[in-house]
């Protein structure tokens, strides 16, 4: 007889669909820098421990320190948008701590292609009028020189 070999946890956590690197890129398009930090030049990082349900969803994100200047309401924001893939929990109510670390730092400003517009004007000269023909020379010349 084989004994088959038990699973480490009996509650398995709930994961990001598409993992860590997901979850980054997913904050990232999300995030908005706040007005007044953006003013005020703040950079950091935010850290947030949020709690998880037994359907995936954010239920709480609690700041355990932060920045201020409307920082700390846009990362509690961006987690609560967050959606996990939560394994069967045998039919138990289970609420999962998680934290996370949200980095702001302030987007470099893009410099713009010069503008493509080329403005083309074209004037149509106006013949000069001749009052009287001149004569076409007679003769030719040449010039030798040593």
């Amino acid at each position: 007889m084989q004994h088959q070999k038990k699973d480490k946890h009996f509650i398995k956590q709930p994961i990001y669909a598409g993992g860590p690197k997901a979850m980054g890129v997913f904050i990232s398009s999300h995030l908005q820098y706040p007005p007044e930090a953006l003013q005020q030049g703040i950079e950091g990082t935010v850290n947030i421990r949020y709690a998880i349900d037994q359907k995936g969803d954010v239920v709480e994100a609690k700041v355990i320190s932060g920045l201020g200047h409307g920082c700390d309401e846009e990362a509690q924001r961006v987690v609560k948008l967050l959606k996990f893939d939560v394994p069967k929990t045998r039919g138990l109510r289970v609420l999962y701590h998680k934290n996370i670390h949200v980095h702001f730092k302030i987007p470099v400003p893009q410099s713009s292609p010069p503008s493509a517009e080329i403005q083309y004007h074209y004037t149509q000269p106006t013949p000069a009028k001749e009052d009287s023909p001149t004569p076409p020379p007679a003769g030719y010349s040449y010039t030798i020189r040593f």
